[in-house]
């Protein structure tokens, strides 16, 4: 047993009277209060973007299926239109459907065949035909229908190229002349000039306005020389030929390069092609004169004797083309109606067209053009597209818009 501590009741060293009294330790801190933490933001559902809807594919398959169905109505327009009389013609060449413009309740049929524009052998349209390849395919429908009693061409066209021109003028000869042949008979807008004049002459019977624009008898081939322009901007055409005539109408030429013979040559080319013309314009209407007097008609439209002193360039009116024998009627497109009812034979006839009929291949050659971008600015006024160094029966008024 330890003999140091002290005896039992006995008070604590630290207690003993007169010591101080011990520290007294301060109570421990009272701990921070619960603050909960902030509550997470809410997000509205309503505000949250929306990701977006991918409808590309969706929208394309509904124009597609609208696309096929206004296919399959044309189609069936079609064959409810061959049923009920109204022919469609299919052969190699533009697919025509035969339209009524005037129904006057009868059998008996005139067509319409209209010239319009500047003729050409090029493609017009996005159909890939060109009016030479129309206008064949025209005649053709109204030579195969019974019920078609005659055609009249209805012309608004300054003219155009010289083998365009050519092979129309072929066609109506063709399609007048043979046995069993049905009357073309001509009926003149504003204008039938040159060109426009060509495809008149060999008809049976022309009628014009008083105030109609033709004549312009002649040949013209046009063309620009800008040598002297290269020389300004220091540009040196090379040329590399195998005879002395091969760039006789090359536009960089230099104009003292043009040799008399060239020019000679070009002359007696551009002679030949106006005496071709001349003599379309004397043996169509002698014929025409000829073949009306077959069927008693009683207006003379015989060519004058000093006709070929205005087959010069120059344009004429209706009227003075009437008096020299050009046209054989001053009247309008009613007057020529009224005419080719009378040579065919027939009362009032309805008066049909052949348009050119939509197709899927017509769809797909437009989609199949280029994407280039292009503006184009619509005046009003078809531009012709005009070739240097070609022959043209045409306005020369058009050459220079």
């Amino acid at each position: 047993m330890d003999n140091n501590l002290p005896p039992i009741g006995a008070p604590h060293p630290a207690e003993a009277p007169g010591s101080a009294p011990p520290p007294v330790s301060p109570p421990p801190a009272a701990p921070p209060p619960f603050v909960p933490p902030p509550a997470p933001p809410v997000i509205s559902v309503a505000s949250a973007p929306k990701p977006p809807r991918r409808n590309g594919w969706r929208t394309f398959a509904i124009l597609l299926l609208v696309l096929v169905a206004f296919l399959v109505f044309i189609n069936l327009r079609h064959i409810v239109n061959s049923v009920g009389g109204r022919h469609v013609e299919q052969a190699y060449g533009p697919r025509l459907e035969e339209v009524t413009v005037r129904d006057n309740n009868s059998s008996d049929k005139i067509a319409i065949i209209p010239v319009n524009g500047v003729i050409s052998g090029d493609a017009t349209d996005s159909s890939g035909f060109s009016i030479v390849s129309l206008i064949k395919a025209e005649l053709k429908q109204a030579d195969r229908d019974p019920d078609v009693k005659g055609v009249i061409l209805k012309i608004d066209s300054p003219g155009g190229e010289v083998l365009a021109a050519d092979e129309i003028a072929r066609a109506i000869t063709n399609f007048q002349d043979r046995p069993g042949g049905k009357p073309v008979i001509v009926s003149m807008g504003s204008l039938a000039a040159s060109g426009g004049y060509y495809i008149s002459a060999p008809c049976d019977w022309i009628v014009a306005n008083e105030l109609t624009i033709t004549g312009s008898i002649g040949v013209i081939m046009e063309g620009l020389n800008y040598h002297d322009l290269l020389d300004k901007v220091g540009v040196h055409p090379m040329v590399f030929k195998s005879g002395r005539y091969k760039d006789m109408l090359s536009s960089v030429k230099g104009t003292n390069e043009i040799t008399a013979d060239e020019r000679e040559m070009v002359q007696k080319l551009i002679d030949e092609t106006f005496a071709k013309f001349k003599k379309v314009v004397q043996d169509g209407r002698e014929a025409a004169y000829r073949n009306m007097n077959h069927n008693e008609e009683k207006v003379s439209h015989q060519l004058s004797n000093n006709w070929a002193d205005y087959a010069d360039g120059r344009i004429l009116s209706g009227t003075t083309a009437k008096d020299l024998g050009f046209v054989d009627e001053v009247g309008d497109f009613d007057a020529a109606v009224k005419r080719a009812q009378r040579i065919a034979g027939t009362g009032k006839a309805n008066l049909v067209e052949y348009r050119p009929v939509f197709e899927l291949s017509s769809l797909l050659r437009l989609l199949g053009q280029s994407d280039a971008k292009s503006v184009k600015l619509d005046l009003g006024v078809e531009m012709p597209k005009l070739r240097p160094g070609c022959q043209y029966f045409i306005l020369p008024t058009y050459l220079h818009l």
